[in-house]
């Protein structure tokens, strides 16, 4: 059995300050690491900068062990790009980067998953599968500020990959970036994931790690699944149809080898390290 990709989740936010280029240059520097993933929204000046959290402190309903997300306050798209890159990610001496900034840092051996978090808009239509009627309003909602990231990633000479669980931005994507890969991320429908990869001829899903059929893992609660085993099989179906599985967020060796052993592509991993071994002690 041949080891998945490993993904490093904000770049080992286990770790490492997350979403910051002193995440993602150590986590490239990681011989195991294949991808780094990332989040990026606008600055109030359209800048693509690497953030996961709508507001700058973070989300209240999120917990980091105590700590803000960063030491500044307010929206990021409302927030002055000076403000935003002088701010201090979760007490360390790491500042939010611009995605040039991460791009620029890392070397282009390693790709990069750009998941597509907000565009600004107050009503982002999350993990929804829109009407043939809405999907060019949500084109065109997207659109200014993913021409904005695709221009940073064309200075980039790595692998790109696109993700969202907005489908308004994976039009977008795929109008404005046809040259690269994107990925539909799952929230709470495998079939709507799956209807979605179809429309936009999406090159990967990204299902939670509850959504994998015939493993214990898939009898948890986890990203507004259930606990009951899925009723698609996302792994035997994508593949069927040439797409890749990369399954999020990874925390464990034991969620590691269940999924490997269930055929997925990548892991999506907060901590480094989970792959397989053969001695269990020496993880």
């Amino acid at each position: 059995m041949s080891d998945p990709a490993l993904i490093a989740h904000r770049g080992y936010a286990g770790v490492a300050p997350e979403n910051t280029v002193g995440a993602a240059v150590a986590a490239a520097s990681r011989e195991d690491t294949a991808m780094i993933e990332l989040d990026v929204q606008p600055a109030a000046c359209g800048t693509p900068v690497v953030i996961h959290d709508r507001r700058l402190e973070g989300d209240p309903s999120r917990s980091r062990a105590g700590r803000l997300l960063t030491d500044a306050e307010g929206f990021v798209w409302e927030a002055d790009l000076e403000a935003i890159q002088t701010a201090s990610v979760l007490g360390t001496d790491e500042p939010v980067p611009t995605l040039a900034d991460v791009l620029a840092a890392v070397p282009d051996s390693v790709g990069v998953n750009v998941e597509l978090k907000h565009c600004g808009a107050n009503d982002l239509r999350f993990a929804e599968s829109l009407g043939p009627d809405e999907r060019a309003e949500r084109r065109a909602l997207w659109t200014p500020f993913v021409e904005r990231v695709v221009a940073d990633c064309d200075a980039f000479g790595g692998d790109i990959l696109f993700s969202s669980f907005c489908e308004g931005a994976l039009a977008a994507a795929r109008e404005v970036g046809p040259e690269y890969d994107t990925a539909v991320l799952v929230w709470d429908a495998l079939e709507s994931g799956i209807e979605l990869a179809r429309r936009y001829d999406c090159e990967a899903i990204h299902p939670p790690r509850n959504a994998i059929a015939g493993i214990p893992l898939a009898g948890t609660e986890y990203a507004g699944l259930g606990s009951a085993e899925p009723a698609v099989d996302i792994v035997e179906t994508a593949h069927e149809e040439g797409r890749a599985v990369n399954v999020w967020t990874v925390e464990t060796w034991v969620q590691y080898d269940q999924l490997a052993a269930a055929g997925v592509d990548g892991i999506i991993a907060e901590y480094p390290g989970l792959q397989r071994s053969p001695d269990p002690l020496s993880r």
